[in-house]
């Protein structure tokens, strides 16, 4: 069974509860979503199979005991099948999340997470990449500053590279990547998503610190 610490609007820590009770009862807890980049200027984003659509590199709740870093490696390497060195993960920022909906079943999931949005240099390959296909379309590396252009103007193309799985098997192709490929909930806006971190990946690659 899997707990997660919870606490108090404001971050004070209270204790721990189970991940089906946090989302019962609307319990704050921690969340990190995981940003992979490349000394070359690319961001990674993973495309799951069920939306169809661009996100973070990885993403999952934070398990109890555990720090956020260890989390994000954790995460990275059960999404995508990839060992990082998390110690070298940095914080861009902490978002309050809030979301309530109706599931099918008629239940109310209902999420208040602190979003701890990391980001960390990749020096792998998309060809090492290792991840589970019924739950992954694939990941798409694309350039951090066109990624940004596109979101800022919400209209036009640039051109990516997708990693796949076909019969098990990694594939690499060159797809096109519109605005509307990006996961945007209702109520979101695509920089307001994803323009901070992209922002802080081109200031660490133009400062050198990779």
């Amino acid at each position: 069974m899997e707990y997660l610490d919870i606490y108090d609007e404001n971050g004070n820590f209270l204790g721990q509860e189970t991940r089906k009770i946090v989302h019962e009862k609307a319990l704050w807890h921690n969340t990190v979503h995981c940003w992979l980049y490349d000394k070359d200027g690319n961001v990674y984003f993973q495309v799951r199979e069920d939306k169809k659509k661009l996100y973070t590199t990885a993403s999952g709740h934070v398990q109890s005991g555990e720090t956020i870093q260890e989390a994000f490696g954790r995460e990275v390497e059960e999404e995508i099948g990839y060992e990082i060195n998390y110690k070298n993960a940095k914080l861009v920022e902490i978002v309050k999340f809030v979301l309530d909906r109706e599931e099918e079943d008629g239940t109310f999931f209902k999420d208040r997470a602190f979003a701890n949005v990391y980001a960390c240099v990749f020096e792998g390959s998309l060809e090492e990449l290792d991840f589970d296909e019924k739950e992954l379309d694939g990941i798409v590396k694309i350039n951090a500053k066109q990624a940004l252009e596109l979101l800022q103007k919400e209209d036009g193309t640039v051109t990516a590279t997708k990693c796949f799985k076909e019969n098990g098997k990694i594939k690499i192709s060159e797809i096109s990547i519109h605005f509307s490929d990006f996961l945007i909930n209702r109520g979101e806006t695509g920089i307001g998503k994803y323009g901070k971190v992209l922002d802080f990946i081109i200031n660490e690659i133009n400062e050198g610190n990779l």
